[in-house]
Order: C-alpha cells, then sequence, then structure tokens
C-alpha cells in the first residue's frame, strides 16, 4: 500500500485499529531545545503516514486522540524517547504503550544488540538502511530517502512485537515488561521535567 504524507495532522477518517505503531523524527535529542518535525504511523497494513509538524506548532486533535486513546496500543521503538518528544510537543502523554526496545533487553538476553536494525535483521531476517538517521527533518520538503528511512521505523513494529511477545511469554518475563512499558509514561515526564537518569539511584 503506499505511503502518505499529511501536514499538520491526521485526517479524521484515519482508523488506527487497536495497535498502531509509532516514531518520530526531531533536530536533534535534546528536550527544550530541539523541536518535533515528523510522527510516523502504521497500522500494521505495509505502509506508513507521515504528519509534518510545523515550527511552534502545539496541536493535532486527530492526532493527540490516538496518543490519548487507552483502547489504542501506541508500539514504539524507544518509547522514552518518542513519548516525551511527544508529549512535549502536545502536552499529550501516550498511553498504553509498548516498546520493543525494552521486550528485547527483556527478553534477548543473550545480546547487546537492541537497536532496531539489530531486531529487523534477526527476528525477520531482512537488513533496513540507517543511513538518514541523521539529517535534517525540518526541510520543508523531505526527500524520498528520508521518508523511505522514516517508514522503516513503523513497518515492520507489529511483527516485531509478536515474535518478542512470544519470547517473553515462553520465559516468564511478560509480566516484567509489562511493568515497564506502564513506567514510561511517568519516565517521560521526569525526562521534560529535567529529573536525573536514574531516578532510583541512593
Amino acid at each position: 500500500m503506499p505511503n502518505t504524507l499529511y501536514t499538520g495532522d491526521l485526517p479524521d477518517s484515519f482508523d488506527a485499529g487497536d495497535a498502531v505503531a509509532i516514531d518520530t523524527e526531531a533536530m536533534g535529542l535534546r528536550f527544550g531545545r530541539d523541536r518535533l518535525c515528523l510522527v510516523q504511523i502504521s497500522t500494521g497494513d505495509g505502509s506508513a503516514s507521515f504528519v509534518q509538524i510545523r515550527r511552534e506548532q502545539s496541536k493535532a486533535p486527530n492526532l493527540q486522540k490516538i496518543l490519548e486513546n487507552r483502547s489504542i496500543l501506541k508500539i514504539f521503538h524507544f518509547a522514552r524517547f518518542d513519548v516525551a518528544l511527544l508529549y512535549q510537543t502536545f502536552g499529550v502523554l501516550a498511553s498504553p504503550v509498548y516498546c520493543t526496545k525494552i521486550a528485547s533487553k527483556i527478553a534477548r538476553t543473550y545480546t547487546n544488540q537492541h537497536g532496531l536494525s539489530a531486531l529487523v535483521a534477526e527476528l525477520l531476517n531482512l537488513e533496513i538502511s540507517k543511513e538518514k538517521q541523521s539529517s535534517d527533518w525540518g526541510l520543508g520538503e523531505l526527500s524520498e530517502d528520508q521518508l523511505q528511512y522514516a517508514a522503516n521505523d513503523v513497518l515492520y513494529l507489529h511483527r516485531i512485537r509478536s515474535l518478542l511477545d512470544r519470547m517473553l511469554e515462553r520465559e516468564g518475563r511478560a509480566d516484567l515488561a509489562a511493568s515497564c512499558f506502564e513506567f514510561l509514561p511517568t519516565r517521560a515526564k521526569l525526562d521534560i521535567g529535567g529529573w536525573p537518569e536514574d531516578i532510583f539511584a541512593h
């Protein structure tokens, strides 16, 4: 199915189903300084939708409805950053969330390779390029290479989640992972508030 680019928000007719994969691109990785530029979303149908966020934009009602809807699971890879960036931009905490990076760290303890490209390679036997990870996402017109890179960050998350869930169940770690996912919105608020990396340290 074709990918679709929107400016400012998703259309009213967008149907997220019961689970949607979400990722973000920003001008950098520092909260308070770097702005959100792009939100990419996939419903697991093999296509991605992109929402280009304008400078100083603070509302995207249709996107916010999805983030707030507790009947829709939001699947991220490294949810801690994405949830915080969306909260910084729109004042909305995504919930409930699933993080494939955390799931991988809890399930795949035989490796220290938990990046998305490593998961796609091992679990799906595919290769994705991370070449455009560092590029100018604030451009008014994004390149096809940028959009393909952005799409790759969400197109595989539904399948990866399913495979990681099987591993978590098999190893008796599903409840532990679920508890970590529940904490992620709070961790995002701590990050935006400037609290230290390990809030539980002595």
